[in-house]
């Protein structure tokens, strides 16, 4: 049974890593979770998952956590949910889920990274950890996984390789013109069309702001220069990514748009997990 630690667990990374975990009961045990205020989101956490440690980091709120939690550790520091994983799932938002991902990949563990923050902003700092024996590095993007599941069809990645080939579904705002987006709202913004994520990168999708940053996380993460990385639209959000190899080949990872099926092959790599989280009608 792998021991799995959630960063971020009141985020949308995190319930829906939930979701995977009570899925697969006899499979995954989660034994940490880290939130940095939703006290009363990790204390019915907790209470349904039992872990072993429970790290709010806003003091606060953390020792209202201590009181409702009697028999749980609760501490204020983020890293302490590596010592108890063997798969950790950065849902982090921001530069502040860069300590999990260094720490998680010190000591050797799973990283099921969904904190693109911490590649894009700290990669010469994380790229050398990468090598530390033990240590993986899952990408939960829905873009980076479906790449890292396309790259595992060659043997040799860094020369056969021609191309990488993200999708975009367009965001809310596909096809709108420049002068009808003067009078946006925020809940307009917030309204994707294919994806349930956090309000934060809901934002930068409907900007393509966050395709920006997924284009430099795919570099960080499989070394292809800026040059060979392209994006289409595909607003039905089911081709995830492709790569295109040297003697002419596409190979392309397909799925619903559903980010428990990203989160769970991070959970489960280099295996795959038995539950499907729905499944594309061919006929």
């Amino acid at each position: 049974m792998k021991r799995v630690a959630i960063a971020g667990s009141s985020g949308s990374i995190g319930t829906q890593t939930i979701d995977v975990v009570l899925a697969e009961p006899d499979a995954y045990k989660v034994t940490a979770l880290a939130v940095a205020s939703a006290s009363d989101v990790v204390i019915e956490q907790a209470r349904r998952l039992s872990p072993d440690v429970v790290v709010v980091t806003n003091e606060e709120a953390r020792r209202r956590v201590e009181v409702a939690l009697p028999g749980v550790q609760v501490t204020g520091t983020l890293t302490d949910v590596v010592d108890v994983a063997d798969v950790v799932i950065n849902g982090v938002v921001g530069f502040a889920g860069l300590s999990v991902t260094l720490e998680t990949l010190r000591q050797g563990r799973t990283l099921g990274l969904a904190n693109k923050e911490s590649l894009i902003a700290a990669g010469p700092i994380v790229q050398p950890l990468r090598a530390t024996p033990g240590a993986q590095l899952v990408p939960v993007d829905s873009e980076h996984c479906a790449l890292h599941q396309c790259l595992r069809s060659s043997m040799r990645p860094n020369i056969e390789v021609s191309r990488l080939v993200l999708t975009a579904s367009g965001g809310p705002f596909r096809g709108r013109s420049a002068e009808s987006l003067v009078g946006v709202t925020v809940q307009e913004a917030l309204a994707h069309p294919t994806w349930k994520m956090g309000p934060k990168i809901t934002i930068d999708s409907s900007t393509l702001m966050n395709k920006g940053l997924e284009v430099i996380e795919a570099h960080e993460l499989y070394g292809t220069s800026y040059d060979n990385i392209d994006v289409v639209v595909h607003p039905q959000s089911v081709v995830h990514s492709m790569v295109e190899f040297t003697d002419g080949s596409t190979i392309a990872q397909l799925s619903m748009p559903d980010m428990r099926l990203p989160i769970g092959y991070a959970l489960g790599y280099p295996d795959r997990i038995a539950t499907p989280f729905g499944k594309i009608d061919w006929a």
